[in-house]
């Protein structure tokens, strides 16, 4: 966002990285309008639903999460990768700095929420 005309990768439901532009001015203007539509294609961000598993209490730490996206696992580097937003959301950075969102901890199911509580 902070360089709109710069490189941008597009990244599959699944989390990995489908293509990637070196320079949005390479693109033909129907495509660059498509891309401008919906911000929110540029910004990977999924929302962590539920914490599945978690392979140690420890870090580093694979975490196996249900998200907005699907399932998918993350390895947690360490707890200062856990940041507290604004109340109680908080913003979790994977090994390979992909953010993912917790929107309200409160909200999160009673096992989800006793995991996430042995990192914070």
């Amino acid at each position: 966002m902070s360089d709109p005309d710069g490189a941008l990768s597009l990244v599959g439901t699944d989390g990995r990285e489908c293509a990637w532009i070196e320079r949005l001015s390479d693109l033909s203007a129907e495509s660059r309008a498509l891309l401008a539509e919906d911000p929110a294609r540029r910004d990977f961000a999924p929302v962590i639903e539920a914490l599945m598993a978690v392979s140690t209490f420890t870090t580093p730490s694979t975490w196996t999460v249900r998200t907005d996206r699907g399932t998918t696992t993350l390895v947690l580097k360490g707890e200062e990768d856990i940041r507290r937003l604004s109340g109680t959301a908080l913003l979790i950075t994977d090994s390979h700095g992909i953010g993912y969102r917790i929107a309200d901890a409160r909200a999160l199911d009673k096992r989800s929420r006793r995991l996430l509580e042995r990192f914070l």
